[in-house]
């Protein structure tokens, strides 16, 4: 179970214990709440609890599925379109369509 924060007192579970929070430490809490870094930290991490075959480098798995939204699904479909776009272009030049790399 992970550790969590509430309005007062951060939490640790696996210790049984709740430790007070300054107010720097809370505000900056609640910046991270409100961009977004908790909810991407703990899907992340989740994803990594519920893995079946945990990786042998945990903070890799970390780097790489942390702010992965499928959006290498939609850069691979960018990059083929505009190589579409520049055989397109090039046939309608009159040149020849470069070779793929």
């Amino acid at each position: 179970m992970l550790p969590y924060f509430t309005d007062q007192y951060f939490y640790y579970p696996f210790l049984g214990l709740f430790a007070p929070i300054d107010s720097k430490r809370e505000e900056f809490r609640r910046y991270l709440e409100r961009a977004g870094v908790m909810d991407a930290l703990t899907k992340v991490l989740v994803s990594l609890y519920e893995e079946p075959d945990k990786p042998e480098d945990a903070l890799e798995y970390v780097r790489k599925h942390l702010g992965t939204d499928g959006g290498e699904d939609e850069l691979e479909a960018a990059r083929a379109r505009i190589a579409e776009l520049e055989a397109e272009n090039a046939l309608l030049k009159g040149e020849t369509a470069p070779a793929e790399g």
